[in-house]
């Protein structure tokens, strides 16, 4: 059941910022299946409104959903940067933020972002979390925030993954500069969150 109050849709009792209603109706028109979850949203907007005037990232925009969510707690001194390799996904999720210059929406590497490095608050849903987990850990500010998602929660320690120890999932959970957990954000899914230590 979905209703409208003060310019948010109210979906089984739990607000839904419009822009993240317009980033979803984007993933839909493309066919963009990988968009996250409200749990892991919600997460997001914590994270960005915990620093008003920070530099927001993310790694891997897909049609705007994350950043949508990510935009419903920026503060109005913060800015958000965001890339997508896909140039359509990154043209399509840019359209949805065109009125806000606090928000840039990047086709092209993940990379891109060290341009903007350092980070108060870094979504790394893309490029960079497998690939080059330590210079995703080096993006971040003193005190920054760094949220992962997709990982399978695991009652074992170290964590494992397809009966295996999940090496990514323990790099960031033990990694000297961070301190980090896990926390579970659907019965089978769980989000890492770290701050850089200063």
């Amino acid at each position: 059941m979905c209703t409208s109050k003060g310019g948010f849709v109210i979906m089984a009792g739990r607000a839904v910022p419009p822009r993240v209603v317009a980033a979803e109706r984007v993933a839909s028109e493309v066919g963009f299946k990988k968009s996250c979850v409200p749990e892991v949203g919600r997460l997001l907007a914590l994270a960005a409104a915990s620093k008003p005037y920070g530099v927001v990232a993310e790694s891997g925009t897909g049609s705007g959903v994350g950043t949508a969510w990510l935009h419903s707690g920026l503060g109005a001194g913060a800015r958000l940067v965001t890339v997508e390799r896909d140039e359509e996904l990154a043209r399509r999720a840019a359209g949805v933020f065109a009125d806000d210059d606090r928000v840039s929406v990047l086709a092209g590497d993940w990379r891109l972002l060290e341009r903007y490095a350092p980070f108060d608050v870094f979504f790394c849903d893309g490029g960079g979390k497998r690939d080059d987990p330590e210079k995703v850990v080096g993006l971040l500010a003193p005190g920054g925030l760094l949220l992962l998602d997709d990982f399978t929660p695991s009652p074992h320690w170290p964590p494992r993954f397809e009966g295996e120890v999940d090496e990514l999932r323990l790099f960031y959970l033990t990694h000297p500069a961070l301190d980090a957990t896990e926390v579970l954000t659907t019965p089978t899914s769980s989000v890492v969150v770290a701050a850089r230590r200063t």
